[in-house]
């Protein structure tokens, strides 16, 4: 397999970094490191999923942000608000003021992804009918689990659902209707989502199964926030534009998605490291009795993500009191089968992290790691720089890192000497 290059959507500000190993620890990839006092990510391991940007305590992780001055680029702009957004208002009981007051920003139309999502869930309903996908059918809506997957899970790439997300199904049907509405090709045509997540902007940027996006700029919920809300404070007349329910709402919180399905065998887990647990047990066989599984990297669902402004557990309320005014579902698919358009281009491959890049290689760096793991002290803590003492051995034969880097060998130089591969002994100090 060729090499594969990932798109980036979070980066490190090293002005800001103090090499406090917070990032390190929480990574679910491991695809941190800290050397000479700053951090350092690996694209090749990271997915995206934003967990360095909660975590940090100095805002050293960023996420990449687009000028709202690019929908001026295009004749006709359409918002694609997630159904996160709406969580994020207090006392909000119509959907309508936050629609509106996108437009008032200087969008010509909006489309909402909880539209996309209520016919996602239908086609969804209708594969697992058919019995003819592999057995549990895990989830495609999270672009981070998604990632996941493909790195370290990638047994599992068969069980993945092969349809799109609710963002980019929204995007390609508010892209169709903008065309009949204006008469206009696509290039003047700018479709914007509104994100609680930075997965979803790398997912953009870089489509995993499709030839490209239909999505032309991302905003943050947390940046497009304030200036929406002076807006909506000043609507007078709302505009007519809400068209989902329930269904496609409570896509925002984990447990909406399965909960669509109208089943009962399904398992909804959030949280990345619950999400690993789950993607452990399932690759060991353990959950073969399930039909469905929806995972979300972030807690509480997309509610939870790093570009949201309000505590996910008080967004997951909020919205739960919105629905009750709301229909079921507002959107079916025109006919009894899933449109070709739903699916996606080209498979998801396997992006698996390797030590070398032929078997022989690998076989002999694996030897020496596990030589390395006799000496070292188990104990995971973090302060030579590496996640784990497994991920400091690694990186030691990779030549990354140096033996003495660990403090704990330091202690007990003399009595590890002799167990230390040749090729890592150092200087004459460490022989």
């Amino acid at each position: 397999m060729s090499e594969t290059k990932f798109f980036h959507s979070v980066y490190l500000d090293e002005s800001k970094c103090k090499g406090c190993v917070q990032c390190l620890k929480r990574c679910p990839t491991q695809a941190i490191r800290v050397r000479n006092g700053k951090a350092h990510i690996n694209s090749e391991r990271c997915i995206d999923c934003g967990e360095c940007i909660r975590i940090c305590p100095y805002h050293a992780k960023c996420a990449e942000k687009y000028s709202f001055n690019e929908i001026l680029e295009y004749k006709y702009r359409v918002a694609l608000p997630a159904p996160s957004l709406y969580g994020q208002f207090n006392n909000l009981d119509d959907t309508d003021y936050v629609l509106t007051g996108l437009k008032r920003l200087g969008f010509d139309d909006v489309f909402e992804v909880s539209k996309g999502a209520e016919l996602v869930s239908e086609a969804t309903r209708l594969i697992l009918s058919m019995n003819k996908t592999k057995m549990p059918v895990i989830s495609s809506a999270c672009p981070a689990v998604v990632r996941l997957i493909r790195v370290r899970f990638p047994s599992l790439i068969d069980n993945v659902l092969d349809l799109n997300a609710p963002m980019e199904e929204a995007a390609r049907l508010a892209r169709i209707k903008a065309r009949e509405d204006t008469g206009l090709p696509d290039e003047d045509i700018g479709v914007f989502f509104i994100s609680p997540c930075t997965a979803k902007i790398s997912s953009i940027k870089q489509p995993l199964c499709n030839e490209k996006s239909n999505i032309n700029g991302v905003f943050g919920i947390k940046d497009i926030y304030p200036v929406l809300f002076q807006q909506m404070d000043k609507i007078e007349k709302l505009e007519n534009l809400s068209e989902s329910g329930i269904i496609g709402v409570g896509w925002a919180s984990s447990g909406g998605e399965s909960s669509a399905l109208l089943k009962d065998r399904y398992l909804a887990a959030d949280g990345i490291e619950s999400v690993i647990k789950v993607l452990g047990e399932l690759e060991d066989e353990k959950l073969n009795d399930l039909e469905f599984i929806e995972l979300n990297a972030c807690s509480g669902g997309c509610v939870g993500g790093p570009l949201t402004v309000e505590n996910p557990y008080v967004a997951k309320a909020r919205l739960h009191r919105l629905r009750k005014y709301m229909p079921v579902s507002c959107n079916h698919l025109e006919y009894e089968t899933v449109p070709k358009e739903m699916h996606w281009q080209k498979p998801l491959e396997a992006a698996p992290w390797k030590l070398a890049d032929n078997v022989s290689e690998a076989m002999a760096k694996m030897s020496e790691i596990k030589q390395l793991m006799t000496v070292l002290p188990g104990l995971d803590c973090g302060m030579c720089g590496s996640p784990s003492c497994q991920a400091f051995a690694e990186d030691t034969v990779r030549g990354h890192a140096d033996i003495n880097d660990c403090i704990f060998f330091l202690k007990d130089k003399e009595g590890a000497k002799n167990f230390i591969p040749a090729p890592f002994r150092g200087s004459d100090d460490t022989k």
